[in-house]
């Protein structure tokens, strides 16, 4: 059967899912076919299988990481925020339902043989599961029936390393207090402690080092730095919504949704030369973008009120008005309509009026699409229109249906991978585009294609236009890069040696 490690962290954010990747990257390098899995995930980010199933985009990373196809096995459990208490529960990646916080804390023990089938499937397939936990094992009131930290690690019989987030502050005291609220045969489990996001010289922590060994009885298998890497995130606790990018010849703004998802779609121009993306919570912060992006959402209806309420609506309505291209995907698409309807109550329940840029009224129903995506561009007009015939991949993920009320232009030519068929997706009109794709920003020709129409749009020069695309790649080459990049800073602050002998 498959070796185990397990990283638990002493809160949310300590860095788990990038030392899961990186540790994938490395097994991998060292020969060991090698898989990740979560029990449990909450996020909004998510990802089509090849099979049509649905999981958390940081199991995808992993699986990248370890150069492997991600499969709904590896993160058996997908928890969808719908609101402040309720999430949709996604189990083997099929929507099981709408719960309660409550409802799923009782509800969830029954799921342990969905968890335990898939982890086992995956021993029989691999050298190595790296496993992730969720938060911090020491939340003393949902402890009880526990399916992903220390009740993971006792199914899976796995040792544990602990991350302890250095960054934040009271690195020593996260460690100690989390060891300290751990029963006696949980803390047996941790075999070694990490300490991430470290800024300035070591030697300066080596005293503090030296006492929590002694405090623990545990040794630390590593201090990693603070890393300037460029690797998906998993939800929305992520810094890259707080810092101002880069300056660049071309400005984007991207709608943060309260219930943003999917803003993983953004990556690769988010790392285009002469581009500066960056996201937006109110009209002030706004400006005159040669760009509005309206992401993926959880709740359409819900984010349409708030950006209603805080102005953001009327300022992208009056950005439209001056010529300014504004493109929606998935959520952002359906908010762009004339009209949303919810008769069953998926969301907010009831009809609401959209931003009426596109002519298209969107249909909430319980059927979920779930399907990966191959396309190509047609009949674009507007200042995109040199996107014409340029292919792109992607993956569907929503709960409603899109009706064209007017004589427009389909946006797409597409084929289901899942169902094996063509059809058309998304349309545009003017300098307005709408898309159900995600990852259509993926590929290197088509953000050649966005930035060079949009430099054209914007006037820009032709010399500084080919001076700006010259570094261009693709998604998949600069991935690759990162997750060495990851292993290489992880080989050198980590104690390897005494992580494989801490697996056996």
């Amino acid at each position: 059967m498959a070796k185990t490690i397990m990283i638990q962290g002493t809160m949310s954010n300590a860095g788990k899912s990038l030392i899961c990747a990186g540790l994938c990257r490395i097994f991998r390098q060292d020969g060991y076919k090698t898989a990740p899995f979560k029990s449990q995930n909450m996020a909004l980010n998510s990802y089509i299988t090849e099979q049509g199933l649905e999981m958390g985009r940081a199991q995808v990373v992993q699986a990248e990481a370890a150069g492997i196809v991600p499969q709904a096995e590896m993160n058996p459990i997908l928890l969808k925020p719908t609101n402040d208490t309720g999430s949709q529960v996604i189990v083997n990646g099929e929507v099981l339902g709408n719960m309660s916080a409550r409802e799923y804390f009782a509800y969830k023990k029954r799921l342990i043989p969905d968890i335990l089938t898939a982890f086992h499937k995956l021993e029989e397939e691999y050298d190595i599961i790296v496993i992730e936990g969720a938060g911090s094992p020491a939340e003393i009131n949902l402890k009880q029936d526990d399916i992903v930290n220390m009740g993971m690690a006792k199914m899976a019989n796995a040792p544990v390393l602990l991350v302890g987030d250095i960054d934040r502050g009271g690195v020593f005291a996260q460690l100690l207090g989390t060891l300290m609220l751990l029963e006696e045969d949980e803390k047996k489990l941790v075999k070694g402690l990490i300490i991430n996001k470290f800024r300035g010289d070591k030697t300066i922590l080596d005293p503090g080092i030296v006492m929590i060994e002694e405090r623990c009885g545990i040794p630390v298998a590593g201090v990693v730095p603070y890393m300037q890497i460029e690797i998906e995130d998993e939800d929305s606790l992520t810094e890259r919504f707080d810092g101002q990018m880069k300056k660049g010849l071309l400005d984007i703004a991207v709608i943060r949704l309260p219930r943003i998802s999917n803003f993983t779609d953004f990556l690769l121009l988010e790392n285009t030369e002469g581009v500066s993306l960056r996201y937006v919570k109110d009209r002030g912060e706004l400006g005159t973008p040669d760009m509005i992006l309206i992401p993926g959402t959880k709740n359409t209806m819900g984010d349409l009120l708030w950006m209603r309420q805080n102005g953001l609506e009327a300022a992208v309505l009056k950005a439209a008005d001056r010529g300014c291209v504004v493109w929606g995907i998935c959520g952002g698409y359906q908010m762009l309509g004339e009209q949303i309807r919810d008769p069953e109550s998926i969301e907010e329940g009831g009809t609401m009026k959209g931003m009426g840029l596109l002519p298209v009224e969107t249909t909430f129903c319980r059927q979920k699409t779930r399907t990966q995506i191959q396309g190509v561009f047609r009949q674009v007009e507007g200042a995109l229109a040199d996107l014409e015939g340029i292919s792109f991949e992607g993956y569907e993920i929503h709960m409603g249906e899109t009706r064209i009320l007017r004589q427009s232009y389909y946006m797409s030519d597409i084929y289901d991978s899942v169902e094996k068929r063509s059809s058309r997706d998304g349309i545009c009109r003017g300098n307005i585009y709408g898309t159900y794709i995600h990852g259509i920003f993926d590929k290197e020709e088509v953000i050649r294609g966005v930035t060079a129409a949009l430099a054209k749009h914007k006037g820009i020069e032709s010399e500084y236009l080919e001076e700006m695309l010259a570094n261009g790649m693709d998604l998949r080459e600069f991935k690759e890069r990162q997750y060495d990049m990851l292993a290489d800073n992880l080989r050198q602050h980590l104690d390897m040696k005494r992580i494989y002998e801490i697996m056996g």
